[in-house]
């Protein structure tokens, strides 16, 4: 297996290679193949190929067959293969905790530096092309499995995963020729902190109904990384409402941030200057609409957050910004409010576009699903009959179920902003949805002790907090249209 290390000296130093392993690059030959063989099982190093210093610094250029022209960097050190062979390295991307695997995460090999990622609302299309030059790209399945075919062989090897703004960069030791190379399990993973990575900045308003915050703990983010919003952390936690008797989350526990009050959220989702420097936005459920803390300056600001690239996902009660919203906004669902169905509800994965598809699979990976394409959902709730299927698309839904006391309703949908514009210009995305996952978790409780058990443990993860991570996770991804499956992107 291919053991990780750490990218700190990889950019400084590309060490020697095995004399088996052949110089030049593919250059101007569609084919691929690489002149100059020798004896011994491989090719004799080419001159100038990039394998002492920088391993980016450009080659003398090995000559292609079939093409001119030279090789810069680790392209040189890509191999051709006899008998139609190829170098490959494999494995399973997972969150930042290294349990769950990850669907549709990016990996490839750069050629030059990475250039640093933009923090707010920004437009990240799929179709955007990737930093660092790649010369090798894959895109996990829902096993979270990847195959990098024409990986450069050699030691330091850089690999890139990223998914959306979370991105990690690590090295590979070494990178046998016209082998697979599988990496050591659970070692491929997003970032837990800035040390490793980066991560997207993300606020997040508390509230009395759910405990979103403790999902982001959960899956792997380093507890240094929630800070108030002065803080160098990733994420900024905002002291949401709850109804009477309920209490929301609204400081750090001793000992992380000094204890520090969260800020008021009805301070900082009422500017648009505030939530522009985030990109993405998480609201946990109130309780209630609490209405005087969301004007139309609010709304509006909203509104014009994720139709600039911002990315939201609304629980419940924060159907506010949609219902009451401006221009199109009330009219991605049909909305009405009902009773909330009973514990234990079947809800079903709609499969009719690709990534519901995937949804319906990568649960059974986690198993999180015992029959696919469904699950139970406790503390399930009904605001969405139905999505208006020209804006919205809907992923979890329930049929009419008179023994959990359920109407046919929506569970989670999404749609791409700005509404209306073409495909190829929407930058935005939202994610609604009428379920509470934080079955185990406590609102009230000073972060992050409401998501731990009294031996200081964190809680795990159910079957539709597993599901809600999917979908956070697709939240962050760049923005391609439902309808299609996610592209392959493809090297240089």
């Amino acid at each position: 297996m291919v053991r990780l290390h750490s990218s700190a000296g990889w950019l400084l130093a590309a060490a020697a290679m095995a004399p088996a392993v052949m110089a030049g690059c593919a250059c101007g030959d569609p084919g691929g193949t690489i002149a100059g063989t020798s004896g011994g099982g491989g090719a004799e190093q080419g001159g100038g190929g990039g394998f002492g210093g920088n391993p980016f610094l450009p080659g003398s250029g090995g000559s292609s067959v079939g093409g001119g022209g030279g090789c810069e960097g680790l392209e040189c050190q890509q191999v051709a293969c006899p008998g139609g062979g190829k170098t490959t390295v494999s494995g399973t991307v997972y969150e930042p905790a290294g349990n769950l695997p990850l669907y549709n995460v990016i990996v490839y090999v750069p050629n030059r530096e990475l250039d640093p990622i933009t923090d707010g609302a920004s437009c990240d299309q799929c179709n955007v092309k990737l930093s660092g030059d790649p010369i090798a790209t894959a895109l996990t399945d829902t096993n979270g499995r990847f195959v990098l075919e024409g990986v450069p062989a050699g030691e330091d090897i850089p690999l890139v995963v990223q998914l959306g703004k979370w991105r990690r960069q690590i090295t590979l030791p070494r990178v046998e020729a016209c082998v697979d190379n599988p990496t050591v399990d659970r070692e491929v993973r997003l970032p837990r902190n800035k040390a490793e990575g980066h991560l997207p900045r993300i606020a997040l308003a508390t509230g009395g109904a759910d405990v979103l915050e403790c999902l982001l703990y959960k899956m792997g983010i380093d507890a240094s990384e929630f800070t108030p919003e002065a803080g160098d952390g990733r994420v900024n936690l905002f002291a949401g409402r709850a109804i009477e008797g309920d209490s929301a989350t609204s400081r750090y526990r001793d000992g992380l941030n000094d204890g520090a009050p969260f800020s008021p959220a009805r301070q900082f989702w009422g500017s648009l200057d505030n939530l522009q420097q985030y990109d993405m936005v998480i609201l946990s459920c109130e309780g209630s609409e609490f209405r005087a803390d969301k004007p139309e300056t609010a709304l509006r600001a909203m509104f014009d957050y994720a139709s600039a690239g911002g990315r939201v996902f609304a629980s419940h009660w924060h159907n506010t910004w949609l219902r009451l919203g401006p221009e199109r906004f009330p009219d991605t669902a049909d909305w009405d409010e009902d009773s909330d169905p009973d514990d234990g509800l079947p809800v079903l994965v709609d499969t009719t576009f690709p990534k519901g598809l995937a949804l319906r699979d990568w649960l059974v990976t986690v198993e999180a699903s015992a029959v696919p394409g469904q699950i139970e959902i406790n503390d399930p709730q009904h605001w969405v009959n139905s999505v208006n299927e020209e804006i919205a698309t809907r992923w979890l839904y329930n049929d009419a179920d008179p023994e959990f006391d359920a109407r046919a309703g929506v569970k989670y949908f999404t749609f791409n902003t700005p509404i209306g514009a073409p495909e190829e210009e929407q930058c935005g995305r939202f994610v609604y949805t009428d379920i509470h996952v934080a079955a185990s978790d406590v609102a009230g409780a000073p972060f992050p002790s409401g998501c731990e058990d009294r031996d200081g443990q964190i809680h795990g993860l159910t079957a539709q907090e597993k599901a809600l991570l999917f979908m956070l996770f697709d939240l962050s991804a760049c923005i391609t249209p439902d309808d299609e499956p996610p592209p392959v992107p493809v090297p240089r």
